[in-house]
C-alpha cells in the first residue's frame, strides 16, 4: 500500500510527516511519514544507512530536517525545540561517557546539562541511579566497569529527568547474554511511563520488546506494522483428505482465497497452502471459520487448519528483498 500522507493535525506523542533530509545530494532521510502513540514501545529498523540514527537526531533536535515536520506530545519542534528536548532522554550507539568521572559525578554532571538544578538534580540522579541498579557501583570511575554497567550509565543519563520520550539507540550493543536481560527488564520497566524508540541490529531485541516496528531501507519508510500482525501471513495451511484433481477447484472457489499450492502427501492427507487474497491480510483469522465449513460442506475430512507464522527475521529480509523499482511503496499492517 502506498504511503499515507496525511493533512491538519497529526495525533500522537511523536508525529513525524513527510521528513526529509540530504547530506549533499545525498537523500538521507526521504519523504518519512510515521506517529508513535503515547506508551508505546517501537523498533526502528534498516541496514546501515538507512537513515535510523539521521530520523532519531531529528527527533532529538540535534539535526534540523530539510523538509517535513515533527511534532512531540503536541509541540512543533521548529518552535519549541528547547522545549520538547526536556521531555526526550537519549542514548547515542556506542554510549559515549567520560570514563575518567565516578558513575554519580557524570550523573550530577548529565543532569546540570539537562538544565536540572537543586533539589530536581539530586532526585534526578537518585532515580537513574535506582532504576538502573547502579548504587554499588555509584563511586567507582567509569572506566573500571565492565561493558555491561557502562551501558546501564548510559541509560541512567538518558532517563534523569524522567522523559516523556526515551530514544535507545542500539541498547544492548556488546552486551552479554545476562546482561541482556537485564536490560530487556530495564527497558520494559522504563516504558512504564515513557514512550520508547528502540534502534537496533538485533531483530531478537524488538521481537521480545517491542509492540511494533519501522522498518526503513534506503531513506524511505519500507514497513510499519504491529509485531502481531507482521508474524502472521497471509497463507493458511491446511490438511484434507482429498488429492488436487479433486480438492483444487473447489478450493480455489472459496471467497477469499486466490491460489493453491499442494505441499505435500502423507499417505491418505494431503497439505495444501492456501494465498489469501491482499484484500484479506488486516485479519486473516476471519477466514478460518468459513474456509473450514466451505471445506466440510464440499464433503472433505478436514484434519488441520492453520496460519502460516513468520517471525522478525523473515520480515526483514523480505521488505529488503522488494524491487528497487517499488521504491515509495510503503507495508502497512496496522
Amino acid at each position: 500500500m502506498r504511503a499515507i500522507k496525511l493533512s491538519g493535525e497529526y495525533l500522537g506523542m511523536i508525529s513525524v510527516q513527510n521528513l526529509s533530509k540530504l547530506y549533499g545530494e545525498f537523500p538521507a532521510v526521504d519523504d518519512v511519514t510515521f506517529r508513535i502513540e503515547r506508551g508505546e514501545i517501537v523498533g526502528l529498523l534498516g541496514h546501515n544507512g538507512a537513515g535510523k540514527t539521521t530520523i532519531m537526531k531529528m527527533v532529538t533536535g540535534f539535526l534540523e530536517p530539510d523538509q517535513g515536520t515533527i511534532s512531540v506530545a503536541g509541540l512543533d519542534i521548529s518552535e519549541h525545540r528547547s522545549t520538547i528536548q526536556t521531555k526526550i532522554g537519549y542514548l547515542p550507539e556506542n554510549c559515549p561517557v567520560y570514563l575518567e568521572m565516578t558513575v554519580i559525578d557524570y550523573l550530577e554532571y548529565a543532569a546540570g546539562l539537562k538544565g536540572m538544578t537543586g533539589a530536581d538534580r539530586i532526585s534526578g540522579v537518585r532515580y537513574a541511579i535506582e532504576k538502573t541498579e547502579l548504587a554499588e557501583k555509584a563511586t567507582q570511575t567509569i572506566n573500571t566497569l565492565s561493558r555491561g554497567y557502562r551501558q546501564r550509565v548510559g541509560v541512567a543519563q538518558s532517563i534523569l529527568n524522567q522523559p516523556e520520550v526515551l530514544i535507545l539507540d542500539e541498547p544492548t550493543n556488546g552486551l552479554d547474554p545476562s546482561q541482556i536481560l537485564h536490560m530487556r527488564d530495564l527497558i520494559t520497566e522504563l516504558s512504564k511511563q515513557s514512550t520508547v524508540i528502540i534502534s537496533t541490529h538485533i531483530l531478537q531485541e524488538v521481537q521480545v520488546l517491542c509492540n511494533r516496528v519501522l522498518i526503513l531501507r534506503d531513506g524511505r519508510m519500507a514497513l510499519d506494522s504491529t509485531i502481531k500482525d507482521l508474524n502472521q501471513g497471509q497463507k493458511l495451511f491446511l490438511t484434507i483428505d482429498k488429492g488436487p484433481d479433486e480438492a483444487k477447484p473447489e478450493l480455489n472457489s472459496i471467497p477469499g482465497v486466490q491460489s493453491v499450492e499442494l505441499l505435500s502427501k502423507n499417505f491418505a492427507e494431503y497439505n495444501y497452502a492456501l494465498d489469501l487474497a491482499p484484500e484479506t491480510s488486516q485479519d486473516v483469522r476471519e477466514y478460518i471459520p468459513s474456509i473450514s465449513k466451505a471445506v466440510i460442506d464440499q464433503g472433505f475430512s478436514l484434519y488441520a487448519i492453520y496460519l502460516e507464522v513468520r517471525d522478525l527475521e523473515t520480515v526483514f529480509n523480505e521488505v529488503n528483498a522488494i524491487d528497487p523499482t517499488l521504491e515509495g511503496e510503503t507495508i502497512r499492517a496496522a
